[in-house]
């Protein structure tokens, strides 16, 4: 009978600990969030940028993002989405046509999926500025 009492104390007590950690994790992703919302994404001045393909991640959880820009006569030619892990966030993957499509980084956030879009964008902010970029 103790063993079982202890045997039950031991899981009471793993089962507590395991949700107060996955309770601070939440808490501590939602404060990333945020923080990361707040954040301005300058555009780049592509007049500085150098030829080539440039690779990039950006990872806000449990967002986490790679891409992979080329960059010809300064200008934006391809932007590749080598990875996007990003829960609900898959609408934002049209981004990176619109930003190719305007030569800019200042393109809306789409809507249901404003953490994805942002970390898309600062991943091709990355890329571009491994390319020689400078911020504007």
């Amino acid at each position: 009978m103790k063993t079982r009492r202890k045997v039950l104390l031991t899981l009471l007590a793993i089962v507590t600990i395991t949700i107060i950690g996955l309770s601070i994790f939440v808490q501590k992703m939602e404060a990333e969030l945020q923080l990361f919302a707040q954040e301005v994404i300058s555009d780049v001045d592509l007049s500085t940028a150098n030829d080539g393909i440039f690779s990039a991640t950006h990872k806000v959880l449990p967002i986490d993002v790679e891409v992979q820009v080329t960059v010809k006569n300064h200008r934006i030619t391809d932007i590749f989405l080598v990875k996007h892990f990003n829960g609900q966030g898959s609408a934002a993957e049209v981004l990176p046509s619109q930003i190719l499509k305007e030569q800019s980084l200042q393109v809306d956030a789409i809507a249901g999926a404003t953490y994805s879009s942002k970390v898309i964008v600062k991943a091709i902010q990355t890329a571009l500025l491994n390319a020689g970029a400078t911020l504007k």
